[in-house]
């Protein structure tokens, strides 16, 4: 028998023996009830320690990386793959997908039980049982040499979406289950508008619509067209169908809709009417399905050159990820910023202290990932008030807001400034926008007007916001933006951000200067335009 290398950082722990666990799974001993189901799994491949390193270095300095000099930096030697390859076929793999630095490949579970050496076991979260691996994959050391990690293992753990739809128990609002919905009747009034959303943050009057630029959304489904339309009508905003590109990265059926991805489309597009928006559908929501589509948005860059601006509202708290799969996935995030392609993360939903489903502020002091991926940009959620002209009367912390301390990765050298609290570790969040459910968004979701929040509805914003900054900047004949960060925290303190000093999302407070609940604050669009180099 083979020598083989163990990949401990692919999985995490699972009880050894039947029962409940402290997160609420259930895990049971496999019988031959049990189902022999198709799993999907990705195999990671390393690029040089040195390579990376003089990446994060470039990024951090807020530099961009030319795309031909990235594909050469990302590509593994062509031996390796082949050979990982020939072994999967011979193992029983279909290979479903070849990307420059990894291979998806798929089996039954009993076959990858086998040829990863690992003891598979049913998995029920949330009324739904999963084939998981109970123990560490490991791989023969004449083909493991490249990889990195085996994600895919464990398919109960998955991404949580960001929203919030409004419930209110006083039946002012109607929920979106309701035959009517609220309707804007109140001038600068819940469910906000995009041209009074557009107004509070001063990114109207500017001249600028995001003409020229893409906007990517990363979600699991595509939004009705009817939806989208009926949105655009009720603000006024002249987008049309013909600039929604439609991308089905899996290529098979896709899940119902279910309002996040109808907010996601619908206000990006609203902020921002003159970009194009190109939706990768994922398909599901595992790191695997979310790694596949991240992969296919960087073999697109090439193609169109407008698409510097990402909106993702998934996370996970940080103490449910495997360090192996945010290894991953943050190679895919270094390579989109290091390439000008800003990523806005929402923060969360549960406050300080998220659960595994993303929505109840009963778990671990943590942040969530991605946002808390040191390359990308981390949106937390405000509470929003104007007056009836518009101006803002208060904007708050949401209690909702997620935030915290990186698990995973070490302080940036550019996250600096008034109120940073000591330590080594990254914060969340960098920025933040309304978010409050109850100070929320309008929204069309199945033909009905409803009212919804979440920082699902922060990070959008955001990226429209960074479209029309883009279109400014190339009017105004000065490149596109590089990765912001190492831009915005030299700018904490100045006009172009209201700082939040009031509010909590369980463990932090909002203060003068950077909190872990609004970042470093609130956009004065206007003046980003201005301030940035």
């Amino acid at each position: 028998m083979s020598e083989r290398k163990l990949f401990p950082d692919s999985v995490t722990p699972l009880p050894s023996t039947p029962g409940l666990t402290p997160e609420g799974l259930a895990v049971n001993a496999m019988t031959t009830e049990h189902p022999d189901e198709t799993m999907n799994i990705h195999f990671s491949l390393s690029i040089a320690a040195d390579v990376q390193s003089q990446l994060e270095e470039k990024v951090a300095k807020g530099e961009t990386v030319p795309l031909e000099e990235l594909d050469k930096l990302y590509n593994v030697k062509t031996a390796d793959k082949d050979a990982l390859v020939t072994w999967l076929k011979t193992n029983g793999y279909e290979i479903t997908h070849i990307s420059r630095d990894g291979i998806y490949a798929r089996a039954k579970a009993s076959q990858v039980a086998k040829s990863l050496d690992v003891n598979m076991v049913p998995v029920t979260k949330d009324g739904v049982t999963y084939p998981s691996a109970q123990n560490a994959p490991s791989l023969p050391v004449e083909v493991a040499n490249a990889v990195r990690s085996i994600n895919g293992l464990q398919p109960y753990r998955q991404a949580n979406k960001h929203l919030r739809k409004f419930l209110p128990e006083d039946g002012n609002r109607m929920s979106p289950e309701d035959a009517a919905g609220p309707t804007p009747s109140i001038a600068n009034a819940p469910p906000y508008l995009v041209s009074e959303i557009l107004h509070a943050y001063t990114a109207n009057g500017l001249g600028v619509s995001g003409k020229g630029q893409t906007i990517a959304i990363l979600i699991d489904t595509f939004p009705a067209d009817a939806d989208l339309t009926a949105f655009w009508t009720k603000n006024g905003v002249p987008v049309t169908l013909a600039q929604i590109q439609k991308i089905n990265v899996g290529g098979g059926a896709l899940p119902a809709t279910s309002g996040e991805e109808t907010l996601d489309v619908s206000w990006t597009s609203g902020i921002a009417p003159g970009a194009n928006i190109r939706i990768y559908a994922t398909g599901s929501l595992t790191f695997v399905a979310i790694d596949k589509a991240l992969d296919r948005i960087i073999s697109d860059l090439p193609s169109q050159s407008g698409m510097r601006q990402l909106s993702i509202s998934l996370g996970l708290g940080d103490t449910f990820m495997a360090p192996a799969e945010v290894a991953t996935q943050h190679t895919k995030y270094l390579h989109l910023a290091a390439a000008g392609v800003n990523v806005f993360v929402s923060s969360g939903d549960a406050g300080s202290n998220p659960d595994s489903t993303g929505h109840s502020p009963t778990g671990p002091l943590q942040a969530e990932y991605a946002s808390s991926d040191s390359s990308v940009v981390g949106v937390g959620g405000t509470t929003l008030r104007l007056n009836g002209v518009g101006a803002v009367t208060s904007e708050t912390g949401w209690a909702g807001s997620g935030g915290g301390t990186s698990k995973f990765f070490a302080r940036p050298v550019w996250q600096t400034g008034a109120g940073i609290p000591p330590g080594t570790m990254r914060l969340v969040p960098d920025v933040c926008a309304a978010a409050d459910p109850n100070t929320g968004a309008l929204l069309i979701f199945h033909g009905k007007v409803i009212q919804i929040g979440g920082t699902s509805w922060s990070a959008p914003i955001w990226a429209g916001f960074c479209a029309l900054i883009n279109e400014a900047r190339k009017n105004a004949g000065k490149p596109l933006l590089p990765f912001l960060n190492p831009l915005l925290y030299k700018l904490l303190g100045t006009p172009a951000f209201r700082d939040i000093t009031l509010g909590n999302n369980g463990a932090f407070h909002c203060g003068p200067g950077y909190d872990q609940v609004t970042g470093i604050g609130a956009a004065n669009v206007k003046e980003l335009i201005a301030r940035l180099p």
